[in-house]
């Protein structure tokens, strides 16, 4: 009888070690996951706004818990000066296979771009980006910008009178090494899933596809919060004229948490950060505030 008291003591006491063990170590990969939740979306958002230039355009749509953006996907070069100048026919860009830049090493068919134009290369008030799209896939061809080598390109094929304006389509206007940036057209939002919880969506409205949980989960249609701020600090709803953009997050554990009470709670965990969009040309009127040049 005392062995089996004995045994049934020191049970007892090995029970509650391992079951307080386990209660820790939920806890602690719960705490885990949120923080990494938390990191994600300080990683994530701030890259993707930072790529924005409101004054451009690439602002399509804004509320305190959506955003609808042109996400910049790619970057390359033009490596030959395109003919302009003479009708408004179908315009062909070439640009290197090498260096490109983003989540895809090359174009397809339908693909959204925006091309920098020059204009007048001795002012900058007049630089702009002029949006296009691929019209097929791209041709194979070559950089003519070396004399000592031949360097590999892809042909770009505009839809057809893609400079319909006198004013834009005129010799030199597009020069060599002019930046090339794909874009897709991606919208923020804050939804609920089917499994009841909130989360931060990522959906591309253009291709059709559902929206895909980016962070959560969140602690409820609140979770997250964007505020739109001009050059000056001040709280706009114009989003020509947003500078910043403030992002507040709130997430929650997976799970409840046993605290040591016995009682089961989620855990909540923010994080609030303040974006800077790059409005950064130094003169003309994309310049935030607007300077003249000179």
């Amino acid at each position: 009888m005392i062995a089996l008291v004995l045994l049934g003591l020191v049970s007892a006491a090995v029970y509650k070690v391992l079951v307080n063990n386990q209660r820790v170590y939920l806890a602690q990969t719960q705490t885990i996951d949120l923080q990494q939740n938390i990191r994600a979306a300080a990683a994530i958002l701030p890259a993707e706004f930072r790529e924005l230039d409101a004054a451009d355009g690439d602002i399509k749509g804004m509320g305190p818990d959506s955003l609808r953006i042109r996400a910049m996907r790619q970057l390359a070069f033009v490596c030959a000066t395109p003919a302009l100048g003479g009708g408004l026919g179908q315009i062909v860009l070439a640009v290197r296979t090498t260096p490109i830049y983003g989540n895809r090493q090359t174009f397809k068919q339908g693909d959204s771009i925006l091309v920098y134009w020059e204009g007048n290369p001795t002012s900058r008030n007049d630089d702009q980006w002029l949006p296009a799209q691929l019209q097929k896939d791209p041709d194979p061809g070559f950089c003519a910008d070396s004399n000592v080598a031949t360097h590999p390109a892809y042909l770009l094929t505009l839809q057809p009178t893609w400079i319909n304006n006198p004013t834009l389509n005129r010799a030199g206007a597009i020069s060599n090494g002019a930046p090339v940036r794909g874009f897709d057209k991606v919208a923020y939002r804050s939804y609920q899933a089917a499994d009841g919880n909130w989360y931060l969506g990522q959906r591309n409205p253009a291709q059709g596809g559902t929206i895909q949980p980016v962070v959560g989960p969140l602690i409820g249609a609140n979770g997250v919060t964007f505020t739109y701020y001009d050059s000056v600090g001040t709280v706009t709803a114009d989003s020509s004229q947003v500078a910043q953009i403030q992002i507040v997050l709130r997430a929650r554990t997976v799970a409840p948490i046993r605290g040591p009470n016995g009682v089961q709670a989620y855990k909540v965990d923010s994080i609030v950060t303040r974006v800077a969009l790059r409005n950064n040309p130094r003169c003309g009127p994309g310049s935030m505030p607007p300077r003249p040049c000179g």
